[in-house]
Formats: structure tokens, C-alpha cells, sequence
């Protein structure tokens, strides 16, 4: 990265933020956040001592000539702005459509218009069977990304599929904490739902993995732990709380699944298992050079990767918070 000018779509986030600051360690030569959120890039803007070598440019991915201009001379897009939340999506699939997977066709087109290096979209275990709106167009999103390493040009593409990142907006670890401070009941949609989890710099390591070592056309996937959300949520009530807090089932929310996947059935035949931190995913079609790169890599040995496989317990639980920063 040294020298290189990097945009990052949606740079404000958790994941952004995080990015950036590894990403200054490299030595840059700029660092553009591309989003909609005025407040949130004058946050960053603070947060980050208004550092020389960051612009901040509003803009929307689905305004095709906002992202193409923002793309101008740069070497490597992170793609990371999306629509995210399930229920969010699901009453408004229309909007989710838009930026998820029009959004994305923008991105491609830009990257390969300005002939950046190098596109690295974040995905979601949603997408690997999904049953909700959000997984849909992130799953066609991902879709849209592998298949541009076909199209003309030298831009390479590449996915990175994450669980559920500890702590970012809108996730269940700071919504729990938040109530059990406040004395107040958490309320579970369901007590067997299984979730996996990892760190924010895990998912920003695996990002920079997928940076340095792809081909174009892999779908980068890390293993990390799964954990039952009603396991999660005793060791936060344990560990917090200084009243009698209650755990309510709910029920299921619309498009939501009781438990993840990170790789499908029909995605294990084309899975490898690369090392003891990830695995990759290639496409059942041919890009050149591709497979053959992969040829020696030792084939994944199991028929799906799912969160209610391999449960951790609540010590396990809990050691996983205390290094996520959410425990004492």
C-alpha cells in the first residue's frame, strides 16, 4: 500500500474506521472515504486529528457518476457500503436493491473504467444460503464481483465474507450491554439462534489477507467462532449486571434465520482449506489462472460450514468478549 491511493465506499462504519488506521501504518499516499453520512465523516475527521492524507467525499454508490469520479487514480477499493440491517431491508427490499446490487454494478463499472489494480468487496455469511432480502443482494453482490474478473481489463475482484463483527452499529453485544447498564429485560427473537463472531481486527486482517494474496475471483471466508445468542447474552447478564435481569423470547423477525452459514453444500465442492485462520471459495467456472493456482490447496472436508455445528461454551464465550474489548 505504500504510495497507493485506496477509496473505501462507506469508510465511516466500524469497519472503516478500523481499516483506516491499519492502512495509515502502510504508508499511503491517500485515503479516500467515500459515504453518504456528513456527521459521521466530521466525527472521523476528529477522530483521526484531520490527518493529511485522508479526503472525505459524500457521495452515494448508487449515483453512478459520484462513485466514478471518486474512483479517479486510485490503485484499490474497499468496498464496504451496503444496507445491512435485516428487518430494514425486508420492508424496504427496493432500497436494498439499489445499493446492494445496483450499487455495486456502479463500483465494477467504475473500478474497471479508471483501471484501479484491485476491488475488495465485503460480504456477509447471509449471503452463503440466504432468507432474507439483505443476503440476497449481498449474495448477488458477490455474484456481480466474481464475474467482472471476466470483463475486459486488468482490475482484479475479490470477496470477503464475515459473520457478525463484535460491537459494530447496530449488532447485539453494545444493544445488551446498553440494556443490562440501563437495569433493563434483553429481549431474544430466539433462544436457539447461533451466530458466528469475530473481532473487528480479525475482519479487517482477513481483508488485508485478501488484499495481498488473491488472483481475482476468490471468495475469502475466515473460521471463527459460533456462539448460541442466548449463551451471549447470560455471560454479558452475568458478567454486567448489578440487578435481576430477564431473558424474553420473541420470536423470529422477518428474513431472519436461527443459525448462519459461511459456506453452502454446493460451495464446499469448489472450498478450500488454506491455513488454520481461513478458507477460500472458488467459482464453479473457470477464470484464467485461477484453478490452476488453487490446484495443490487441500479440499475443505466437510459438506456446509454452519454457526450451530461447533458451539462454543460460555467460558469460550466469555474469553472472546474479554479480547473483543466488551469485558474488564
Amino acid at each position: 500500500m505504500n504510495n497507493k491511493t485506496i477509496l473505501i465506499t462507506g469508510g465511516t462504519g466500524s469497519w472503516g474506521r478500523e481499516l483506516v488506521a491499519r492502512l495509515l501504518e502502510r504508508e499511503p499516499k491517500e485515503i479516500r472515504i467515500f459515504s453518504r453520512n456528513e456527521a459521521l465523516q466530521v466525527e472521523m475527521k476528529q477522530e483521526f486529528d484531520h490527518h493529511p492524507k485522508l479526503t472525505f467525499i459524500i457521495g452515494d454508490i448508487r449515483d453512478q457518476d459520484e462513485i466514478m469520479q471518486a474512483c479517479q487514480n486510485v490503485d484499490y477499493v474497499y468496498h464496504l457500503a451496503a444496507l445491512k440491517h435485516v428487518p430494514i431491508c425486508e420492508q424496504q427490499p427496493d432500497s436494498a436493491m439499489k445499493t446492494n446490487v445496483i450499487g455495486t454494478g456502479y463500483v465494477i463499472q467504475a473500478a474497471i473504467k479508471n483501471e484501479v489494480d484491485k476491488v475488495i468487496y465485503v460480504s456477509t455469511d447471509k449471503a452463503s444460503h440466504p432468507s432474507s432480502t439483505y443476503g440476497m443482494t449481498k449474495a448477488i453482490g458477490e455474484k456481480l464481483i466474481v464475474h467482472a474478473n471476466l470483463r475486459e481489463g486488468n482490475t482484479k475482484f475479490v470477496c470477503v465474507r464475515s459473520g457478525n463483527v463484535l460491537g459494530s452499529a447496530g449488532s447485539v453485544v453494545p444493544i445488551f450491554k446498553q440494556r443490562i447498564e440501563q437495569g433493563l429485560d434483553i429481549n431474544l427473537t430466539d433462544a436457539g439462534m447461533t451466530r458466528f463472531f469475530l473481532t473487528i481486527e480479525d475482519a479487517i486482517t482477513l481483508l488485508l489477507k485478501a488484499t495481498e494474496e488473491s488472483r481475482g475471483g476468490e471468495v475469502y471466508v475466515t473460521k471463527m467462532p459460533a456462539c448460541n445468542i442466548k449463551d451471549l447474552a447470560e455471560v454479558l447478564i452475568q458478567e454486567l449486571s448489578t440487578t435481576n435481569i430477564k431473558i424474553n423470547e420473541a420470536g423470529a423477525r422477518p428474513g431472519e434465520s436461527l443459525s448462519e452459514s459461511l459456506i453452502s453444500e454446493f460451495e464446499s465442492n469448489t472450498s478450500f482449506n488454506m491455513d488454520d485462520q481461513y478458507y477460500v471459495i472458488l467459482p464453479p467456472f473457470p477464470i484464467e489462472g485461477l484453478q490452476e493456482a488453487y490446484a495443490t490447496s487441500m479440499p475443505v472436508d466437510f459438506q456446509s460450514y454452519q454457526s450451530d455445528q461447533s458451539l462454543q461454551s460460555k467460558s469460550e464465550i466469555r474469553t472472546m468478549l474479554q479480547q473483543g474489548g466488551f469485558l474488564a
